[in-house]
């Protein structure tokens, strides 16, 4: 058997010791960021390549499955910054509390849900009393809002969805949705949907709401424009959330995404809207 000497033993000890090292700065180096699809899938992805490019050590991994998904990879210790469409639940809360852990909430940007029908049908506005009974289903057909005598095809996002569950509030009174009602992972796949049927309708974050073959309606008389934030019902906060006050680059990551006149731009380029731009047309944030 090889003896290993003194000395030898110190160059092992020594070079695993640098190993360890490498590793541990590697893993304070990468940033994982899960949950919402509304800011996952556009947003998010734009503003990591804006921040890697200036900060080329920094990696940094995106999974976009509903907000639900933020807080159950928070907990899990596999996400250091969750993203969410929706505020935090109570019971989420509380199951952060009670293993001693505490949420801090960052806000990432505004955003309106706009409702969106195919462009051929004629409908131009509707109010909330009548988007409630589209997506609860006391309302099936398009004749009893205006238009044409067909039924209505409704188009959600999934119930993991920080969006399905932030329009069930704003927009149908937290009741629950229709049982017609089809259920779709993301924003595009509604866009898609409602653009080939003439029937359709369903929502969208605002950065989906301008494309081909479909349109917006007016809620409750109000378009859903930056301009009109102030009073368009649909409108709410984006969220980021860590457990704890983020340390490292996950905190300097947040930091630029959330106060940078750089992300702010690119926040706007992608369709949401930059906190500062909301506080100047509602003059001041409520929570």
């Amino acid at each position: 058997m090889k003896r290993i000497t003194a000395t030898t033993a110190i160059v092992i000890a020594f070079a695993l010791n640098i190993s360890a090292t490498t590793t541990t700065r590697a893993a304070d180096s990468k940033i994982d960021i899960k949950g919402s699809d509304t800011l996952g899938a556009k947003l998010v992805p734009q503003l990591k390549n804006a921040y890697v490019k200036d900060n080329p050590s920094v990696k940094i991994d995106i999974l976009a499955q509903g907000s639900s998904h933020a807080f159950s990879n928070l907990d899990a210790g596999t996400a250091d910054i969750g993203m969410s469409s929706r505020k935090v639940k109570q019971q989420e809360l509380d199951k952060f509390e009670a293993k001693g852990k505490a949420l801090v909430e960052h806000v990432a940007a505004w955003d309106m849900i706009a409702v969106i029908v195919n462009e051929m049908n004629p409908v131009r506005k509707l109010s909330l009393k009548q988007i409630e009974g589209i997506f609860t289903g006391t309302i099936t057909n398009w004749a009893e809002v205006g238009g044409p005598d067909a039924t209505i095809s409704v188009y959600t996002r999934n119930t993991s969805s920080g969006t399905y569950k932030s329009f069930s509030k704003l927009a149908m009174s937290k009741n629950d949705y229709g049982i017609n009602c089809q259920k779709l992972e993301g924003n595009q796949p509604i866009v898609t949907e409602v653009a080939k049927n003439a029937n359709g309708i369903g929502y969208v974050g605002y950065a989906y709401a301008e494309g081909n073959h479909f349109k917006t309606v007016k809620v409750e008389g109000v378009s859903a424009k930056v301009s009109k934030i102030a009073k368009y019902p649909l409108a709410r906060k984006l969220y980021y959330y860590t457990v704890g006050e983020p340390s490292g680059h996950a905190a300097q990551f947040l930091e630029w995404a959330t106060t940078s006149d750089s992300a702010s731009q690119i926040v706007s380029e992608i369709g949401f809207i930059p906190t500062t731009v909301a506080q100047e047309s509602m003059g001041k944030l409520t929570k």
